[in-house]
């Protein structure tokens, strides 16, 4: 399958591209910093861009499979928060994803994958109050943008899939994750390399085509 992943430089997308490849997946890495991210021994095109730019989205998107999306900001979340400063656009996770989807519709490419966030809509309720102070005061903005982002995913036709990690961390776990489709979850931490093979093994799934699932550590 031709896979793009976007926003695939650091964290996550990194992550995502490494198990898509590992899987045999032929790769579209784009990120502004496709061409210098490490990815390891993966065989992956490279391709620079920015996702608000609708013309530089519209070329990746072309020829491709499917699509997966884990854009974020990497910023401090004080600096985010108080100042409204960051070096990615406060909006980048809606209104890159709303550049993603429109030239998916263009181009005929249907599976889309989107890493989103836990606490997002009534998983809210079941975080313990430490991560409900952290989403309501330290990344406020981010989760604001998060919903909006799944408004647009939701609303997009496709054959969306929307994964919510709860909290990530950098480790190298090598179990699978708990993968849920009611919310439920059972530690709170996974890691970024875990949720990249649920992301892997979700996206053949026709089944999970219109889910929201819970991707958390056991």
């Amino acid at each position: 399958m031709k896979v793009l992943v976007v926003g695939a430089s650091r964290g996550s997308g990194n992550q995502v591209v490494r198990e898509l490849a590992a899987a045999g997946h032929d790769v579209t890495a784009f990120a502004r910093t496709a061409s210098a991210a490490d990815y390891g021994d993966a065989a992956v095109r490279r391709v620079d861009g920015d996702v608000m730019s609708p013309a530089d989205v519209e070329k990746a998107v072309i020829g491709q499979d499917a699509v997966v999306v884990t854009l974020g900001i990497s910023d401090n979340p004080l600096k985010v928060q108080w100042l409204h400063r960051a070096s990615t656009p406060l909006r980048v996770r809606s209104d890159g994803t709303r550049e993603v989807v429109g030239a998916m519709q263009r181009q005929g490419v249907t599976r889309l994958v989107v890493e989103s966030m836990y606490g997002l809509g009534d998983t809210y309720r079941n975080l313990p109050i430490s991560l409900k102070v952290f989403l309501s005061f330290v990344i406020k903005r981010q989760v604001e943008d998060s919903e909006r982002q799944e408004d647009v995913v939701r609303g997009s036709g496709l054959d969306w899939t929307l994964i919510r990690p709860v909290v990530l961390h950098d480790g190298e776990e090598t179990e699978a994750a708990r993968v849920s489709a009611n919310d439920e979850f059972d530690g709170l931490k996974v890691s970024r390399r875990q949720v990249a093979r649920a992301i892997a093994e979700t996206l053949g799934r026709s089944d999970a085509a219109h889910a929201t699932l819970t991707v958390s550590g056991r």
